[in-house]
């Protein structure tokens, strides 16, 4: 056989680079990633959209690793796979990234038209949209890319339109002034899950207020002074013997000097801070509810942009922390500041632009939630819909019993206008339509003048909340809400799989359950696998801002994509954070040199057209075959187990060991030619070759392009034979022999101790020594003398002899496996008088060591003093040269 012509067209190391994109596009090209609807079970994910304009960062990356082994396996297993990729136009995100580009030409929001923005606003989709897709595809996710879908398509926006209209029409969707969450920096409402709320170091103002004809004044402590200016009312606990005499009476509200009345209300805890409260109803939500109960006056000190207003009377036009420092001056003067507290309190802010919210009273529009949710309640805590791992019900199941109506309206431009046409300036001057034309008509109606003209009327210059369409998303890219009973939507909802992650549950993941059961009267999906958050070794978020986050893309170039992706598999188990450190990467890296060298190996002995047998015919008088066989049906077992309960990584770690172990370090030595030089025997070479077929099917959804390398390498296929389709390993109960694996199992382990000794005595793996083994009973003994060939395959060895019961040769290695006695006699190979004379020399030395360890752990001033990472190595030192004295003693004890 001339082994350079076999290997000409297999390099001898593997190069990712090379075959990547090779196979990506060749798996694009021939429709592998594409599905119709057929006969076929249907197996459908839908991608969480990233933002149009974002770029991979390593929560994308675990993410769609993991969609994408749960949509691969899905295909191999026959099913009719269907991942549907797509972007999220991001209303508030990419909104910002226009202004701020517009901003550097010198343009403000404000000089334009909506339309003229709008237009900026595609020009910057379309430069930067769609660039994290591509990205995904260097990770190898097989999504069906013919399906890419945008939440601001015409077709999608039209269903969000749609929705938007049915809702209003059951009586869902309202719109009220009320008190909300504002987003300062991007001038627009936010729901109450858009709200991130940190605890922070912050200060409790102690401010005297006068009461009107007396001497008399009130402590009241806030942590926001500037919101004194907008006070409308002064409130203390009808309880409460301090201030009982003072309810009724007016208070002076200083800088603005208005009075106010002191009121009584059961909601001021007596016990937090002075007992006594300043009511700003147009700035905090509860202070709104007092103010409602008591009829208090309204005062908006703030503009939009977190300014203040003419309103305020003082620092007009200052940013509201500016306000805050020079009210608190301006108070010490007047000698009405009494006291600075430290305190820690939580401070919200936006989700999306990290500025600090302000709470605000708007005319907004909700879509209530308390009725609508109940379906995606009861259907998640009956699992009906399973959450992976369980323990998340337990959050959602608090979210869902305190839920509150969505505010779902959006001060933007960019997204999905909401279909309300006003005809006057009253609240409910309004009607709902999904054109002009309709509008016109339906204002003519309500008000009964028919000479309403089309310039009578405007469209709501707001958007929808991002999520508002995202939460269809299921439904909508089958075109499920404006064709409810087409093919697609029949065929592939429910999907069955979402991958996600846990801090969007609300956002997301609930509200499209909800929108499931209302809009198709079922479950969008049947299970949920929540992702942890990527950290670094230190514990911290990857992010841009703390420069701990690798660039995606240069780690897929440094270790391949394969390599990435078992690095970001190895540790993530469900819901749990993933602390990544860039060896992980690299032992993926090895863990694919590995196999591309196994797969060298085997093919270096295939002879030139010859067709190796596709069957994976085994040869069961040989023990190791019958293990290998045991061992493969076993890890599909354990595979098919964990896939089931989204434990992909331990799957994965099962597949590795299945490979690297047994089949890299044990089978392929075992298969070897007995002589050496020559080739392995066809037949041995054939059964190894099927083995390798079936590990690479198992192993393609976590390493996809590695094992489609090898897997055309190793025979010729046709198209329709490619890895990708291949079918997934069955599982056969009757090759699983638990009697075989021990026996095996305890040869290993047989030879495992004769290579420890070998290594102890500095014996060459290449010299011949003998070797007898104590059995203890027959069936052993005669279980080891049947299987006498893989000893001496695997240890260059004289004279084997395996008994019942052996006396120990003098002056021998010893060990013991399983109460079976192994021996290896030394004499000829160990200068014993050399050997005894260094162990006790060394021994002398660990005993001098481990005394001044010692001395150090018995001082009470260094173990009560010392940091206790220092304290705790002295204490690893002790225990590891303990051990280490006790081998060195046996070693010794071998000897004498």
């Amino acid at each position: 056989m001339d082994r350079s012509t076999a290997l000409q067209d297999i390099p001898k190391h593997f190069d990712p680079g090379s075959v990547e994109e090779k196979w990506y596009d060749f798996w694009k090209e021939n429709g592998f990633f594409h599905s119709e609807p057929d006969d076929r079970e249907s197996y459908t994910v839908v991608i969480p959209p990233p933002n149009v304009t974002g770029v991979l960062h390593m929560g994308h990356m675990l993410n769609n690793t993991i969609q994408d082994v749960l949509v691969r396996r899905a295909r191999m297993r026959g099913k009719n796979a269907c991942w549907v990729p797509g972007t999220d136009h991001a209303s508030i995100a990419t909104e910002a990234k226009v202004v701020q580009k517009l901003r550097k030409e010198g343009i403000t929001k404000a000089d334009l038209t909506r339309e003229e923005f709008l237009e900026h606003a595609w020009e910057w989709t379309e430069e930067h949209g769609g660039i994290i897709l591509q990205q995904l595809q260097k990770l190898g996710a097989s999504c069906d890319w013919e399906r890419t879908r945008f939440t601001l398509e015409d077709d999608l926006y039209e269903s969000v339109i749609d929705c938007f209209i049915e809702l209003y029409n059951r009586g869902y969707i309202y719109r009220g002034k009320r008190m909300i969450n504002w987003d300062p920096e991007a001038q627009t409402a936010l729901s109450d899950e858009e709200v991130i709320h940190r605890e922070e170091q912050s200060k409790l103002y102690h401010v005297r207020y006068r009461i009107k004809n007396s001497d008399r004044w009130v402590t009241i402590a806030t942590t926001r002074p500037e919101t004194i200016l907008a006070d409308t009312g002064v409130c203390v606990n009808p309880g409460d013997e301090r201030y009982r005499e003072l309810i009724g009476e007016t208070a002076i509200i200083p800088m603005v000097e208005r009075e106010v009345p002191v009121i009584a209300d059961d909601y001021v805890d007596m016990e937090y801070g002075t007992g006594c409260l300043k009511i700003t109803p147009a700035h905090d939500e509860n202070d709104y509810q007092i103010g409602q109960k008591h009829d208090l006056e309204i005062i908006d000190m703030l503009k939009p942009d977190g300014t203040l207003s003419e309103t305020a009377e003082y620092y007009v036009g200052e940013d509201r922390f500016k306000a805050r420092e020079l009210i608190i001056a301006d108070l010490q003067e007047r000698n009405q500041l009494v006291d600075v507290e430290e305190m820690t309190n939580k401070v919200g802010y936006s989700e999306r632009t990290d500025a600090v919210i302000e709470p605000r009273l708007s005319l907004q529009w909700f879509c209530r939630m308390d009725k609508l949710s109940r379906p995606a309640h009861e259907n998640v805590m009956n699992d009906t819909i399973q959450f992976y791992p369980a323990k998340f019900k337990n959050s959602y199941n608090h979210w869902m019993e305190n839920i509150r109506d969505w505010c779902i309206s959006r001060q933007l431009w960019w997204g999905q206008r909401i279909p309300a046409w006003y005809y006057g300036d009253g609240r409910d001057d309004y009607v709902i339509a999904r054109t002009k034309e309709e509008a016109l008509e339906k204002a003519r109606e309500k008000t009964g003048d028919p000479s309403l003209a089309g310039s009578d009327i405007h469209q709501d210059e707001d958007v929808l909340d991002t999520w508002f369409s995202s939460w269809l998303w299921p439904i909508t890219v089958f075109d499920g809400i404006r064709e409810p009973d087409n093919e697609e939507i029949n065929y592939y909802y429910p999907t069955d799989d979402l991958v996600t992650a846990p801090e969007i549950m609300f956002f997301w993941v609930a509200r499209m359950i909800i929108a499931g059961y209302e809009f198709r009267g079922e479950k969008p999906f049947s299970n949920v696998y929540y992702t942890g958050i990527v950290r670094d070794s230190q514990r911290r978020k990857m992010s841009k801002s703390l420069g701990n986050s690798p660039d995606p893309i240069k780690l897929m170039e440094e270790y391949g994509a394969d390599g990435v992706r078992v690095g970001m598999l190895f540790s993530s188990p469900a819901g749990n954070d993933l602390l990544f450190e860039e060896q992980l990467c690299e032992q993926g890296r090895n863990f694919a040199n590995k196999i591309w060298n196994a797969f060298r190996f085997l093919s270096m002995n295939k002879q030139e057209d010859t067709e190796y047998s596709r069957d994976l015919d085994i040869d069961k008088t040989n023990l190791v075959d019958r293990w290998m066989l045991s061992r493969l049906h076993e890890t599909i077992a354990g595979i098919n187990k964990d896939m089931e309960s989204f434990r992909i990584n331990e799957a994965l770690h099962k597949i590795y060991s299945l490979i690297w172990d047994d089949f890299c370090d044990w089978y392929i030595e075992l298969i070897k030619a007995d002589e050496p030089g020559t080739d392995i025997p066809e037949q041995r070479l054939a059964r190894g070759l099927n083995f390798f077929e079936e590990l690479m099917k198992l192993l393609h959804p976590f390493m996809p392009f590695i094992t489609e390398e090898v897997w055309q390498h190793i025979r010729p296929r046709k198209t329709e034979e490619a890895m990708i389709v291949a079918s997934w390993p069955a599982f056969d109960q009757s090759a699983v022999s638990a009697e075989d694996q021990a026996l095996f199992s305890k040869i290993q382990r047989i030879i495992s101790a004769v290579r420890n000794i070998r290594a102890e005595f500095k014996l060459s793996p290449n010299d011949n020594i003998d070797l007898l083994i104590s059995a203890g009973d027959e069936q052993t003994a005669r279980a080891l003398r049947n299987n006498e060939w893989i000893f001496q395959k695997l240890q260059h060895i004289d004279t084997l002899e395996i008994r019942v019961d052996l006396a120990k040769p003098e002056t021998s290695a010893s060990a013991v496996v399983e109460g079976t006695e192994i021996f290896v006699p030394l004499k000829g190979f160990v200068d014993l008088d050399k050997e005894r004379e260094r162990i006790r020399k060394e021994i002398d030395r660990l005993q001098g060591f481990l005394k001044s360890i010692e001395g150090k752990l018995n001082n009470d001033g260094f173990v009560n003093n010392a940091p206790e990472e220092v304290v705790q190595r002295e204490r690893d030192k002790k225990a590891d040269t303990e051990t280490n004295l006790e081998k060195l003693r046996g070693i010794l004890r071998e000897l004498e």
